[in-house]
């Protein structure tokens, strides 16, 4: 395959996915009724939940930084926070979330001329997320699987925690890892660059307080998400426990992170078929998912207007002989 056609494919397939997924959703449900669920919502309840899930955000900002720290990284807050935009705006592109984070990545490199460092941090961002949707979607379905027996919920926490710590072995044990990275062996220049990605992670070996600081954060956010879920569940007049959002929610946000345009389809899919499993039909959890993709569509949006309206001002200035901080431009 030649890479133009690897690069119309790997646009192409995240489109093909959410247009199918919304469609086969529409098709299998009552939209007429799911519509007129949304049109009758409390606003009082929906603004609420708006403004929870952009201030979830400045969480993922707080938490990004931390790791930035512990791996030696030195980058201005306010430089930080507009490449985090960014990537907010390109997860509304077909790239996946891997590609929005190799833009943010690439980005935030270019301005601090550290790009393992920067990559590194990027990696256990996301690996630190990850463990905390992991250990709380586990400990809530610890203290609530009484109320939801379902094989599927089981294997899907199951199969998160089996991942999550086969992950981090792999990027923590220089052995393994290096025996990984033989399957590079015909592109040294990559091989060399994941090799010095490893060193910067395992920076954090020595460090784990700055890691289990980031990955309480990521479990808080997790449970401001379910509490945003749950408070846009009211404003549809739905009287759901919350305790159904806390244990759903994390299996939810894994399953988003699959090739799409922002999570659109996967999100709706995975909320229809979840909340009937406690009596919600299928109308009101499609309106819900839909309600909260509207959300990240436009945060993603407003992110996209930051970095553009803050992009002349925090513009960094690199001298051309040794590329030394010279300071903003303005």
């Amino acid at each position: 395959m030649s890479e133009r056609a690897k690069n119309i494919f790997s646009v192409a397939l995240p489109c093909f996915l959410s247009i199918g997924l919304l469609a086969w959703l529409f098709l299998t449900i009552d939209y007429r009724n799911m519509w007129q669920a949304i049109k009758g919502s409390d606003m009082r309840y929906m603004s609420a939940a708006g403004i929870i899930f952009f201030m979830i955000n400045f969480l993922m900002i707080w938490r990004w930084r931390i790791l930035m720290k512990a791996v030696g990284l030195k980058a201005r807050s306010f430089t930080s926070m507009r490449w985090f935009f960014v990537g907010l705006f390109c997860n509304l592109a077909p790239i996946s979330t891997v590609g929005s984070d190799m833009i943010k990545g690439l980005g935030l490199a270019h301005e601090t001329g550290h790009k393992p460092k920067v990559f590194a941090s990027i990696v256990l961002d996301r690996l630190s997320g990850f463990a905390g949707i992991v250990i709380l979607a586990a400990i809530a379905f610890f203290f609530g699987h009484g109320i939801i027996d379902n094989k599927l919920v089981i294997i899907a926490i199951a199969a998160m925690s089996v991942g999550s710590a086969m992950v981090v072995v792999v990027l923590f044990s220089h052995r393994i890892f290096s025996f990984t990275c033989k399957a590079f062996a015909v592109w040294p220049q990559v091989k060399e660059n994941l090799m010095r990605l490893h060193y910067d992670i395992v920076l954090l070996k020595g460090k784990q307080k700055k890691g289990w600081e980031s990955i309480i954060i990521s479990i808080g956010a997790q449970i401001i998400l379910a509490i945003e879920f749950y408070l846009s569940a009211k404003g549809l007049h739905q009287n759901i426990p919350l305790v159904y959002f806390i244990i759903f929610s994390p299996i939810v946000c894994v399953v988003t992170s699959l090739p799409s345009i922002g999570g659109l389809g996967f999100r709706e899919i995975g909320w229809v078929y979840l909340l009937p499993l406690v009596g919600v039909s299928k109308e009101m959890a499609g309106g819900l998912s839909l309600i909260n993709s509207a959300f990240t569509i436009i945060a993603g949006l407003l992110g996209g207007l930051f970095y553009v309206t803050t992009l002349s001002s925090g513009r960094i200035q690199y001298s051309q002989a040794d590329g030394a901080f010279k300071g903003p431009s303005s």
